[in-house]
Parts: C-alpha cells; sequence; structure tokens
C-alpha cells in the first residue's frame, strides 16, 4: 500500500525564475505503488491548475501528435508506444511511462469524443501504476469551444447526437458515464449505422441535431469544453516543453501559468459570464510551429527546458527534429481524415529521444531509431 512522501517544487531555472512560475497553490502528486522506504521512483509532482509543470524523475516519456478524431489510429500509436493493451480491452501496460498527447483530437474524424474518453481512462489506470497522461489543448480544440465547426467530419456530429442520448441512460453521472464512453461508442455507432437510410445525408432537421448537440457538450460551460478545461495549452514535463504549435519568448514573458489559467478558465466559463472571448490567451495555439534559430534558443532558456516536441504541422517526412534538436515535430498526419499515414510516436529517456514507428504493412513489427 502507498504511504505518501514530502516532495519539493519543480526547481526553476535560476537565470530566470519570474518568467517560469508564478504564485499558485495548486500542486499535486502522483504517488507509485512503491513503499517510500524502499528504493523507488519518486513521485510525479504537478504544478499547476490545469496542470502546467511538471516533475516526473526517471520516467519514459512518449509524445503523441494530432491525432483528429482516428480512434483505430490513435489505438495504434499507444500500442507502438508500449503503453495501450493489443487485446481490445483498452488496459494502460505502460507502467510509470509519461503520455503527452499534444494537442489536434478534434475535428476531421468521427471518434472525437471516444478518444477523449479513452485517454481519460489510461490516465486513471496509469496514475495506479506510477505514471500519467497529459494533453495539450490545440488550435481545433479552442476552434470548437469557440463554436467554429468548420472542420468537423458529418459523422462527427452524429457522435455528440448519440453521446447526449446515451449521458440520459446514465441519469447525467457524468464521471461514469465519460469514462466507459469508449466501450460503448462503438455499439452506438454501429446502431445508427444500420438505422440509416439513402435518405439520411440530405435529413437538414438530423443535422440541426447534431450541430445543437455538439454547441451544448462544447459550448464554454459546457460538458466537453469543462473536460478540455482541464488540460492547458502548454506544458513542461522535466526540461522539455510541449504545445500544439510553437512557443515564444513574448509568450513566457506574459505567463505561461496565466496563459493556461485563463484559457481553462474561459472554456469552464458560461457565456454569460464573459461579454466576449478572451484573445490572448490563444497566443500559444495558433501555428508557431516555425520556430527558428535564435528565438528558439531565447525560447527554450526562458520556460528552462532544452527542447520543444510540437504537433499542429503534418510532416510528410515521419517525425523530425531541427535546429540541433531544439524542436521536434510529432504531427505525423496519422488520421485517415488528414494523411491517412503510419503512426509514429517520439519516446524521451532523460535528455534523449527517438522516434518509434510501425512498419508500413504490419503493425506489430516497430522499427525503432537511435536515441539522439
Amino acid at each position: 500500500m502507498a504511504s505518501l512522501c514530502l516532495n519539493s517544487l519543480l526547481p526553476l531555472p535560476p537565470s530566470h525564475p519570474q518568467k517560469l512560475l508564478e504564485p499558485s497553490s495548486s500542486s499535486s502528486s502522483l504517488l507509485s505503488s512503491s513503499n517510500c522506504n524502499e528504493v523507488a521512483l519518486k513521485p510525479i509532482v504537478i504544478n499547476g491548475d490545469p496542470p502546467t509543470f511538471v516533475s516526473a524523475p526517471s520516467r519514459r516519456i512518449i509524445a503523441v501528435g494530432d491525432l483528429h478524431g482516428d480512434l483505430s489510429k490513435a489505438r495504434d500509436a499507444l500500442q507502438i508506444a508500449g503503453v495501450l493493451s493489443s487485446d481490445g480491452r483498452d488496459q494502460w501496460i505502460g507502467e510509470d511511462t509519461v503520455l503527452v498527447q499534444v494537442g489536434d483530437i478534434l475535428d476531421r474524424g468521427d471518434d472525437e469524443i471516444a478518444i477523449l474518453s479513452l485517454l481519460s481512462l489510461l490516465d486513471e489506470q496509469a496514475k495506479a501504476s506510477g505514471g500519467a497522461v497529459f494533453q495539450v489543448n490545440g488550435n481545433h480544440e479552442t476552434m470548437n469551444v469557440e463554436g467554429d465547426f468548420r472542420y468537423v467530419d458529418a459523422r462527427a456530429f452524429d457522435e455528440c447526437t448519440d453521446f447526449l442520448d446515451y449521458l440520459e441512460d446514465y441519469a447525467q453521472d457524468w464521471d461514469r458515464a465519460f469514462k466507459n464512453w469508449i466501450f460503448e461508442s462503438r455499439q452506438w455507432k454501429e446502431d445508427r449505422r444500420n438505422s440509416q437510410t439513402y435518405w439520411d445525408q440530405w435529413n437538414v432537421v438530423k443535422r440541426q441535431k447534431g450541430v445543437i448537440a455538439r454547441s451544448v457538450l462544447f459550448r464554454p460551460g459546457g460538458r466537453l469544453a469543462c473536460e478540455l478545461a482541464r488540460h492547458g495549452v502548454i506544458l513542461r514535463v522535466n526540461n522539455w516543453v510541449f504545445c500544439h504549435g510553437g512557443l515564444l519568448p513574448h509568450h513566457v514573458a506574459y505567463g505561461v501559468e496565466r496563459i493556461n489559467r485563463e484559457v481553462s478558465t474561459w472554456m469552464r466559463s458560461s457565456a454569460d459570464d464573459y461579454e466576449e472571448s478572451p484573445q490572448m490567451p490563444f497566443i500559444a495555439t495558433r501555428g508557431y510551429d516555425s520556430v527558428v534559430g535564435k528565438i528558439l534558443r531565447d525560447t527554450l532558456e526562458a520556460v528552462g527546458a532544452k527542447a520543444m516536441v510540437v504537433g499542429h504541422t503534418p510532416q510528410l517526412s515521419g517525425v523530425n527534429c531541427e535546429y540541433g534538436c531544439g524542436i521536434w515535430r510529432v504531427d505525423v498526419g496519422m488520421s485517415s481524415g488528414v494523411l491517412d499515414s503510419r503512426p509514429e510516436v517520439l519516446e524521451i529517456r532523460g535528455d534523449k529521444a527517438r522516434v518509434i514507428r510501425s512498419n508500413r504493412d504490419r503493425l506489430h513489427e516497430l522499427q525503432v531509431a537511435d536515441y539522439i
């Protein structure tokens, strides 16, 4: 049985302490099952709400890029990373691994809520093994909370409709319903497919119902908006910083924890609480994947990181790094709604990283690069 240990917060780099951590009372520990009196990994320490600075001593870290509603590819990526069982039971097998998904779970695919449910379930299981699952919100998450549904797959509207109906079956028991959706969504999807007719594609009332359902779930203060609010747009784990599109020095100067807090507050708040959507929080989510040279070095120094990991822009060559591997790009366009490419993930151990990818035709045969 685990016993509590005293832990210190993640140390701040001495050169820029004021830029890293604003005063906050929100910190927590994720304890492994080992007794503190025995030689064991130190607990994971999280600072910020939503999580912003994470100390995960001696942990293997896995970074996964944009998933865009493709549950099958999401499972494939997690399986080649060695954190998800391949027996169809969706069990965490990553032990004390820390998993970071860098945003854009939404849009272009039809199993968005199922993926969110899966990651939530895996986080719960990972914590019991001394690991953790973190998400970083991307531009497609913020777009949906803003009500911008331009990139929503038609079948994703159906998932929203089904999910609202499904919640009624759980008598609005949100936590239980949300975690179980990963197990029940497939049956709902099959039932809808079996009941469809040729004329459904022109059913305006059905389309409107899907749009309304999505608006109810994702509008500020909605159930799924509040789930997204549990995650930030910037996350530092040890000396690696993760964000969706990139990070620049003026973002760090504005305050990393402040950005996360403001985005989260906006997502949780009802429309009545804000006369208009705040603009400043979105600076870290929109397309800063072209960070180069000295700007990158200045950003990493300011945030106290060795390297940056980003998604957002599909990489035709697969996961890769630039500028002395100061920035890693992990969006490979794996979703069938993007490039339908084979999954790849980035594995980080200490200061080293390497790419894990599956063979093109045989998922269980992995190609593992050397650490860089």
